[in-house]
């Protein structure tokens, strides 16, 4: 007992013992076993069958040297469960050392049958009988062992796989060396050490690779419920692992599994046999066999054991797409991401594996597929499909074969370079900044690059992305930039030339604050900056031109006309239209304020010196004279001003209360306008005013027509015309066919007629008086 304590004390130290130890748990080589499965009449190696079934056909032979001196014998069991011990017929036999035994066994699945274990023991006698006799007294060990030699030799796959790539990887390419282990590790559910990618590229290898045993993470495809056993031990190896010898119980699936093979196996140590556990590494229809102790062959002599693959229905790998993204089918290397089944990257199970493509007449096309695991995906080979025959996005699916069954794997979105066209997907390209403009309705996964050409003819690579939509999001650097037509270049897979989208630089676009409207009227009021660059508004039918320009408040505010009145009610809302002279198109929504005040002037006096002149026209104010005029309009309360100005805005004046206007009642006010005093001497033309109540101003109307006269001091008329004697006489534009010279500054003047015509309103006529007798 002290003997078989000490062996394995030293076997479960082998097998956690840290990195830093010389020794690998399994590292010496034993024999190997050709072996192929037939199922329906088709045949496979070994290393594609994930599971057998009844009735399979197995032919499993050993591959010795031919200079073997030891005499091994070749036995298959099949079992059926932990409580039922198999029949004897259920054990074959073959003396590898004989003629017809190095034919080695061509056996069948039984009905009922759950797992297969193969042995080969050393030649002595009764050695077959001994070993049915283990097997049918204690079934449910071996089951456990069958089902951790298993899990261990995926996981050993796994480990080798990833272990193999890490070492091929080459030390002068940095890149590559932080690219590749994280997928890797992905892909074969690998624990990665990320601190190993920051070391110096020469020491990130063996950093990587420590403690190979526990890099090992649970896989649910390939993973076994393992189950403890009692016994000494059992436990004595549970003990060894939490000393420092035995790993300090660092746990991985794969280190759990080995242990639970050792004690399960050291159980049966008799006298004569001792077990050791061979992981079957696959190779084509080889299984190569690793040991972690050297056989023995003398007493006890040692049987290698291990296991075929478990008698079951096949568990289709579940594979699923990593990214949910489009792809490029014409990408030089197109790789299918995909994850959830790191078997079938450490192992040839899944085999015959092909993209299927629906092309554009229905027909599909298979485009063959190989697991890579530092891809992180299958590598599709395009060589030779056309892509003409594909439609611009196609759905592709992932088949093949799990064994012998056929299955299908996760779909993709494949997108094709041609037939597309990319339009502006929103944003404007505006200089003096960096800007960005998105672009829709193109093959984002294909595009490899974007330029500028500038309106000069400069060419400009520019930074892009794309969003999970398709849309490409470019970063245009126009901090120097000149408005004008410049064109984007989408330089995409597999196209010689760049597709080509015209672009727009624009200057800094107006920016609309507010548009105010008012029921009734035949204008509105756009407030923002820049909007001297509006050419047009559209509120639904209606149709707004921009007129006057002004600023305040450090704001443009922009007079928009329209040539019927604003047909909505307060309160209401409206989606606004806002074109620019440059094409752009803003938009913005309008306000329907409250109506404005609509007085109207209901009287009108005008008081002046007397003068040798009598004007006609009623809306003639002269310059010298006095108006009074009264408003009326819906209510008044007092507080209201006016506002009186030429036309051009040149000449404003406000009227108050208490000094210019008084309320006459609720609907009506009189006010008075000294326009000598409140414009002086050089302005005329046309008067208009409009009333500003609690802060809103009604639209502008009419007042008067100012006019200057000339101050006549002496006029003597005759049949032929009259004389006359005064100053300002240029203020006269014309007399029947007597214009008077821009610029007279005589004080006397012979006209044909009495009827005058006014510089400032040649319309407006002045019938001059004669002077009366002295």
């Amino acid at each position: 007992m002290k003997c078989l304590i000490a062996a394995l004390f030293a076997l479960v130290c082998a097998i956690t013992a840290p990195a830093s130890a010389q020794t690998a748990p399994f590292d010496l080589t034993g024999p190997s076993l050709r072996i192929q499965v037939t199922h329906a009449g088709q045949t496979l190696p070994i290393s594609r069958v994930p599971n057998l079934s009844a009735g399979d056909r197995l032919s499993i032979k050993a591959e010795l040297p031919a200079d073997q001196s030891a005499h091994y014998l070749l036995v298959a069991a099949f079992l059926r469960g932990a409580t039922n011990p198999p029949p004897k017929d259920w054990f074959f036999q073959a003396e590898t050392w004989t003629k017809k035994g190095r034919d080695g066994l061509s056996i069948t699945v039984p009905s009922g049958a759950r797992q297969i274990i193969l042995f080969l023991a050393p030649q002595t006698g009764g050695d077959f009988k001994t070993l049915v006799d283990a097997v049918r007294g204690r079934p449910g060990a071996f089951v456990r062992a069958a089902q951790d030699l298993n899990q261990a030799a995926l996981d050993r796959a796994r480990l080798d796989s990833f272990l193999g790539a890490i070492h091929r990887l080459d030390p002068g390419d940095p890149a590559r060396f932080e690219a590749v282990p994280p997928l890797l590790a992905r892909s074969l559910a690998i624990k990665l050490n990320t601190d190993c990618l920051q070391r110096q590229v020469d020491l990130q290898a063996a950093c990587l690779t420590q403690n190979r045993d526990s890099l090992v993470l649970s896989d649910g495809h390939s993973a076994t419920i393992t189950e403890a056993l009692a016994g000494t031990p059992a436990d004595l190896a549970m003990q060894i692992a939490a000393t420092p010898q035995g790993g300090l119980g660092y746990y991985s699936p794969y280190i759990a599994v080995v242990r639970d093979v050792v004690r399960i196996l050291g159980a049966f140590q008799t006298a004569q046999y001792q077990y050791i556990p061979a992981l079957g590494l696959l190779r084509d229809d080889l299984i190569g066999l690793l040991l972690n102790a050297a056989p023995s062959f003398h007493s006890p002599y040692s049987v290698l054991v291990t296991a075929l693959p478990m008698v079951d229905a096949p568990q289709i790998p579940p594979l699923r797409a990593a990214r949910p993204d489009p792809l490029c089918i014409a990408a030089p290397r197109l790789t299918l991401p995909v994850e959830g089944a790191p078997l079938v990257y450490a192992t040839p199970f899944a085999h015959n594996m092909a993209l299927r493509l629906k092309r554009r007449d229905g027909t599909t096309i298979d485009l063959p597929a190989r697991a890579d695991a530092e891809a992180g995906g299958y590598r599709i080979d395009t060589a030779g499909l056309d892509l003409a025959t594909l439609p611009p996005t196609a759905q592709g699916v992932l088949h093949g074969r799990w064994g012998f069954t056929a299955f299908d794997g996760p779909a993709f979105r494949l997108q094709t370079p041609t037939g597309w066209n990319w339009f502006p997907g929103g944003g404007s390209a505006v200089v003096g900044r960096v800007d960005a403009v998105t672009l829709a309705g193109g093959a984002a996964t294909c595009v490899e690059g974007v330029s500028l050409r500038h309106p000069s003819g400069r060419i400009e690579p520019v930074t892009w992305s794309a969003n999970a939509a398709g849309d490409l999001t470019i970063k245009l650097p126009l901090e120097k930039a000149r408005p004008g037509a410049a064109t984007l270049l989408i330089a995409t897979t597999g196209q010689a030339t760049p597709a080509t989208l015209p672009l727009t630089l624009f200057n800094e676009a107006s920016a609309i604050d507010a548009l105010t409207l008012r029921p009734g009227d035949m204008e509105g009021e756009l407030a923002g900056a820049r909007l001297d660059a509006v050419a047009r508004v559209m509120v639904g039918d209606l149709a707004f031109t921009p007129g006057a320009l002004t600023r305040r408040d450090g704001r443009d505010h922009l007079i928009l006309a329209t040539p019927a009145p604003v047909f909505l009610t307060q309160g209401q809302t409206a989606p606004a239209k806002v074109t620019l002279k440059d094409g752009r198109v803003l938009t913005t929504t309008a306000t329907i304020a409250a109506p404005r005040l609509r007085p109207e002037v209901i009287a009108r006096t005008v008081a002046r010196p007397p003068s040798l002149l009598t004007l006609a026209d009623e809306t003639a104010l002269p310059h010298d004279a006095t108006l009074t005029f009264s408003l009326r309009a819906d209510h008044f309360d007092g507080r209201e001003t006016i506002v009186v100005a030429n036309a051009d805005g040149t000449a404003v004046t406000t009227l108050v209360p208490g000094t210019d206007i008084m309320l006459q009642n609720a609907r009506t006010l009189v006010a008075t306008l000294a326009p000598a005093r409140v414009f002086g001497p050089s302005i005329y033309g046309p008067l208009r005013y409009r009333v500003i109540q609690d802060g809103t101003p009604s639209p502008w109307q009419p007042l008067a027509t100012l006019v200057r006269l000339p101050d006549i001091t002496r006029a003597a008329c005759s049949p032929d015309g009259c004389a006359i004697t005064g100053a300002r006489l240029f203020l006269i534009h014309s007399a029947g066919a007597l214009t008077v010279p821009e610029g007279f500054t005589g004080t006397s003047l012979s006209v044909p007629t009495p009827l005058l015509h006014l510089s400032d309103a040649p319309a407006i006529t002045a019938t001059l008086q004669q002077t009366p007798a002295q």
